[in-house]
């Protein structure tokens, strides 16, 4: 299946911007008359027929469409240290859209050795990437902020986890995630994340109940999970960066033994929420 972009949709028709009717009709060489599907970046589907093929700004007619398309049953955000390489940050945001994400925050540490980052390049790699891996929602890329801002911001009601190395008691992913009893991955319907019952692990968020914490997002739904998660710079987060993390009740996390780049334990966090929560 082909995707296309437009987020010039009125009543039942939509444009194609120069970009996407370039590679519609001259690259593709679609003609009016021609099924094509098209997706908004905020997770509907369209089908539609062309009927006009104009290079320079295609326009089709709408005639079905599917909400969430391509959607996982979560809302992700991932806050990374940009890399001193910034192909391999380039290399994480792609790869991280392509397996579920909804959110890449670029975060400068006291210890980044790069503090300063566009995102025109991004925003085109999620968008390339979320057609690539067939989905309706296009993530959104945040402007560049301190990890200190980053942690004050991000709502009290989420799942805030920081993966940070030091010495002391961490939980993984799957542990925080993890319910006894739970449906297996694939339930898009999830009733069990406003009726999870048990304990949860201890010391995890400040979080005396073990309940999900549904997402605060305008438009969302309610029943999706709200994760934050927290990855450092190469020099990994300054000690008052990760006091600041627990006490505002961020849980510190361990991807495992092995050292890991940046790019390399963003891009598994995201794959163990995907591996336990996602199809």
């Amino acid at each position: 299946m082909e995707l296309f972009y437009s987020n010039q949709i009125e009543g039942d028709t939509l444009l194609l911007d120069a970009e996407e009717s370039g590679h519609c009709v001259r690259v593709l060489r679609h003609r009016a008359g021609d099924e094509i599907t098209v997706i908004d970046g905020e997770g509907t589907l369209y089908r539609c027929t062309l009927i006009d093929a104009d290079p320079r700004g295609a326009r089709a007619g709408i005639v079905g469409c599917e909400k969430g398309f391509g959607a996982h049953p979560y809302y992700l955000t991932m806050a990374v240290c940009p890399t001193k390489n910034i192909d391999r940050y380039e290399w994480f945001v792609e790869k991280a859209t392509e397996i579920g994400v909804d959110v890449i925050a670029p975060v400068i540490g006291e210890h980044s050795e790069r503090k300063v980052l566009k995102t025109e390049r991004l925003e085109r790699l999620v968008k390339s990437a979320a057609k690539q891996s067939l989905k309706g929602a296009i993530p959104q890329v945040n402007e560049p902020q301190s990890v200190r801002d980053f942690i004050l911001s991000a709502p009290d009601s989420a799942i805030k986890m920081i993966c940070y190395c030091f010495e002391g008691e961490k939980h993984s992913i799957p542990e925080i995630l993890s319910i006894p009893g739970a449906p297996e991955p694939g339930n898009r319907s999830r009733p069990w994340l406003r009726e999870r019952e048990g304990p949860a692990p201890s010391g995890v968020g400040g979080m005396s109940e073990a309940k999900f914490p549904a997402s605060g997002v305008p438009g969302l739904d309610a029943e999706l999970p709200d994760i934050y998660i927290l990855i450092g710079p190469e020099g990994d987060f300054s000690p008052a960066e990760a006091e600041l993390a627990i006490s505002r009740g961020w849980t510190p996390v361990t991807l495992g033994t092995s050292r890991l780049r940046t790019e390399t334990a963003a891009l598994v966090a995201v794959t163990q929420v995907y591996t336990c929560l996602g199809e």
